[in-house]
């Protein structure tokens, strides 16, 4: 039986139910709602229903069991993204990568997603950014993949165009800033001539790109290869499959790692 999760909410102003539950990475708001329908939430111990609720500051969420196993029943697609594709909600003229779950590009077994099925990207991976991408409903995978307590690190090959220096890499390695936050330490090495390994433990807004640029760099190509224990492997580009029971475990597994 699922163990229950709780989320203290630590801002400083009070948030609808089901925006605080997404930005918490417990589920995808339409996922909230329908748990609050259920009355599988509760706020500092006291059922909630009520689908306009806000959590104030300092109030504790609590999902049950019962709500992790209906989150569990979700669906979770791998893909190799292509450039020119955006992970999520497209704005006008951009076409959602949603759009190459297909039979045609299908690998392995499975059904294919119903047209408005809802697959939220679970991390972001920008329209010039192609590799490993996951869709899911399950919020159990979204929790641990974008989860605030997540342990997971994401890998990328990128390609730069302009001088690699010591110096450079010291500072992408350490001591960068972004929007007024230092950003976590990073694992960065030089793999090729103008090619660069980055691990990271934290996903800002384009970060490698904007990392890139604070020390003379500019990217090239970035391609996301990995997602904690999950690998994008000899998947190919534009394809997709579904995400195994194994490689679901492991990847909640490695989230609290």
């Amino acid at each position: 039986m699922a163990v229950s999760v709780s989320r203290t909410h630590d801002g400083p102003e009070a948030v609808r139910l089901n925006k605080f539950m997404g930005q918490a990475g417990l589920c995808s708001r339409r996922e909230a709602d329908a748990l609050i329908a259920e009355g599988l939430v509760a706020i500092d111990g006291e059922t909630v229903t009520d689908a306009g609720r806000k959590i104030q500051p300092g109030q504790t969420l609590t999902l049950g069991g019962k709500a992790q196993a209906v989150l569990a029943e979700g669906l979770t697609i791998v893909m190799n993204k292509p450039v020119g594709y955006v992970s999520g909600q497209p704005e006008p003229g951009k076409t959602p990568a949603v759009r190459l779950l297909t039979a045609a590009n299908r690998v392995g077994e499975g059904e294919v997603p119903a047209r408005d099925a809802s697959l939220p990207p679970i991390g972001r991976l920008d329209e010039d950014s192609r590799g490993l991408l996951l869709l899911s409903s399950d919020g159990v995978v979204a929790r641990a993949v974008i989860g605030p307590g997540s342990e997971l690190d994401k890998e990328y090959l990128v390609l730069v165009d302009g001088r690699i220096t010591e110096s450079a890499l010291t500072r992408l390695r350490h001591g960068l800033e972004l929007d007024g936050r230092t950003l976590k330490p990073a694992r960065v090495t030089q793999v090729e001539p103008q090619r660069l390994r980055f691990v990271l433990k934290e996903g800002r807004k384009r970060q490698i790109r904007r990392m890139c640029d604070l020390v003379g760099l500019d990217v090239a190509d970035l391609l996301r290869i990995r997602i904690g224990p999950l690998n994008l492997g000899d998947l190919p580009e534009g394809r997709w499959r579904m995400l195994t029971p194994d490689e679901r475990a492991a990847l909640i597994a490695g989230s609290t790692a």
